[in-house]
């Protein structure tokens, strides 16, 4: 993979990608919040060989520092647009891990027709009528309550609420530890505002192309489960959830998890030339 960059008014945000081969699908793989690209590293492994890959450092996380955190999401949806056709990628497949999944829905709704498949990761639907109105109230609370830990306490919490394994409590301690503690709860809080944001600009956020929902039972991030069972319900979406994985499933079971990604897109229509 090669490190590549793409400068906006904010910032300058580092993203990676094997060769980029015309006419082979492209995966779009985007972390979640405070974590950085080595989340998929386990994904990377399984297909670099097969497919183009991107995935970044998402604006404010890891290598993408500095930055101005006054963006929304929409202009974060629009930077990796952006970062898409200076690469010349067409019709790609998102992967979104947490905020990695709002993100692709963002994408979804802004550029409609463009995404080939979506992914959603222990994610959850951006649709305003999912949430309650409390629940947007302490979203955009969410630095405040984080502060009032301290921090060797917060880290803990940040690594074992994300993973069960301990592959993946040590991918979340190296993300966690790169940050101070005013960094991870202003990073922390931008994030769960501009989502909370998104959530009552009450936009349709429809899927229009072929979608699956993976969660991990043990999942442990809010009412993430409880949001995945009334999406699939609703929205008719297959849903497959990984045995003893938790937010972060994709590190947890990562076997598991490839097998499901591989079937979903040999599934999709061939790549037009």
């Amino acid at each position: 993979m090669t490190e590549k960059t793409f400068s906006t008014s904010c910032g300058t945000i580092h993203y990676w990608t094997n060769e980029i081969f015309p006419g082979r699908r492209t995966m779009v793989l985007l972390p979640g919040l405070t974590a950085g690209h080595h989340l998929f590293d386990k994904q990377i492994e399984a297909f670099e060989q097969d497919y183009n890959l991107l995935v970044w450092d998402a604006p404010g996380h890891a290598a993408s520092r500095p930055f101005k955190l006054n963006f929304i999401l929409m202009d974060k949806t629009a930077w990796l647009h952006e970062i898409l056709e200076k690469e010349g990628i067409r019709h790609p497949v998102l992967i979104g891990q947490s905020m990695g999944g709002y993100v692709s829905q963002c994408f979804l709704e802004k550029y409609p027709g463009e995404a080939a498949g979506f992914i959603s990761i222990d994610s959850a639907p951006l649709k305003r009528s999912y949430v309650t109105a409390a629940e947007i109230w302490l979203l955009k609370r969410t630095e405040p309550m984080y502060r009032a830990y301290p921090w060797r306490e917060l880290m803990k919490a940040g690594a074992k609420g994300c993973a069960q394994t301990e592959y993946g409590r040590s991918l979340m301690e190296g993300f966690i530890n790169t940050y101070t503690k005013d960094e991870y709860c202003r990073l922390a809080g931008h994030g769960y505002r501009m989502l909370a944001d998104a959530m009552e600009a009450d936009l349709p956020y429809l899927i229009d192309c072929p979608a699956i929902l993976i969660c991990g039972k043990k999942d442990q991030a809010g009412s993430a489960k409880s949001y995945n069972r009334r999406w699939a319900n609703k929205e008719h979406l297959p849903i497959y959830w990984i045995e003893g994985a938790g937010h972060n499933s994709n590190t947890d079971k990562p076997s598991e998890v490839n097998r499901i990604i591989r079937e979903f897109i040999k599934k999709l229509p061939e790549v037009s030339s």
